[in-house]
């Protein structure tokens, strides 16, 4: 007897079936981790700005975003999660780690909460993929594979509604909250707040740990011989290590929004030509699915991005900034040399030690 599946179109990366209830659960977890990375954010960026005086018509542009596009951003990277097969999505989720090494390099410098914020917003989708990836691999032959999916999915998305409404709450009722000290959630995000970018730190260097190891098995599962292995590595290594340089550059010369827009299409259009030459015309379809995936994410999170442009471009200004603009101390080396007796009565002086750096001594004046 005929089943459905005989009558569907046979897709390599969506399989009919159980397999397609598989797919469909994975991109659901990969989706609510997605959407409570983005409440996170939001609530430490609405937090940070409703603290600062000169950013209150930021504050009221994040609360004025629309809910309903929380709910229509997890429906639609479900669907795209589901598509994309998990070969791009490893090489997804290996570019970014490339990117975020590097990017994470240039961020010793401003220790911002708003720079770790962007990065943050900016690996949404490289987050899903990563998800989906570890799911893959962990689950594969597993014999109770969907009910471990469904077990997944409750638990990703009852935190993904607490986070979510927690977020609208914070944007509601935080700034009366905060002041009349009677609720318990406001209370706690008063004195935590500051942790959020450190909690979301550590969260995604497991995360993406664990999912670069599930992205390299997931791919050398397609090659029967080493020489294979080999032929695929060697370009995409050297292809991702100068993509990411120039990008990098490029983000720090011009971090504006169409610059990120244009980091998107140079990112997609490298793997593209990538897999024109190794890979195959599935692929090449599941990356223009990414494609759509990365900007619905840009575009979901454009304020958000604006925001921590905003607070980030000042700190590095401060560091390209030649002389005092630095913020760096004056030596008294710089300091005017018309100075009174009056005024040398009683000074305090920085001796430099050739060791220990510069200590603070006092130096008594003899009459």
């Amino acid at each position: 007897m005929l089943s459905l599946g005989s009558w569907l179109p046979s897709l390599p990366s969506l399989a009919w079936g159980t397999a397609l209830v598989d797919s469909i659960l994975q991109g659901l977890v990969g989706a609510c981790a997605v959407s409570i990375l983005c409440s996170l954010v939001k609530i430490y960026l609405y937090i940070q700005c409703l603290n600062d005086p000169d950013k209150q018509r930021e504050k009221e542009t994040i609360r004025s975003q629309w809910p309903l596009l929380d709910h229509l951003h997890l429906v639609l990277l479900t669907g795209i999660f589901t598509v994309v097969g998990h070969r791009v999505a490893a090489l997804v989720v290996l570019e970014f780690s490339l990117r975020a090494v590097s990017m994470l390099l240039s961020l010793h410098k401003v220790s911002s909460g708003s720079a770790y914020s962007q990065l943050f917003l900016l690996c949404q989708y490289s987050l899903g993929c990563g998800i989906s990836c570890s799911l893959s691999y962990l689950l594969a032959g597993a014999p109770h594979r969907t009910w471990n999916l469904v077990l997944s999915v409750g638990l990703a998305g009852l935190i993904a509604s607490y986070v979510r409404k927690a977020a609208r709450h914070v944007c509601v009722m935080y700034e009366l909250h905060s002041k009349e000290r009677y609720c318990g959630v406001c209370i706690s995000l008063l004195a935590s707040w500051h942790g959020i970018p450190l909690l979301l730190c550590n969260a995604l260097k497991v995360t993406f740990v664990v999912a670069d190891l599930a992205a390299v098995a997931l791919i050398n599962t397609d090659f029967l011989t080493t020489s294979e292995a080999i032929r695929f590595w060697t370009p995409l290594t050297i292809c991702y290590t100068l993509l990411v340089i120039y990008m990098q550059e490029e983000q720090r010369q011009n971090p504006s929004e169409q610059a990120a827009y244009q980091t998107v299409f140079v990112r997609m259009g490298g793997l593209l030509i990538l897999l024109m030459t190794v890979g195959r015309w599935m692929d090449i379809l599941n990356v223009f699915v990414s494609l759509v995936g990365e900007m619905w994410c840009l575009v979901h999170a454009g304020i958000m991005l604006d925001i921590c442009r905003q607070q980030v471009s000042l700190p590095f200004a401060l560091i390209a900034a030649p002389g005092p603009a630095r913020g760096r101390p004056q030596t008294p080396s710089s300091a005017p040399l018309s100075t009174t007796g009056a005024e040398l009565s009683g000074a305090h002086f920085y001796l430099p030690l050739p060791r220990s750096g510069a200590i603070l001594g006092r130096t008594a004046w003899m009459d």
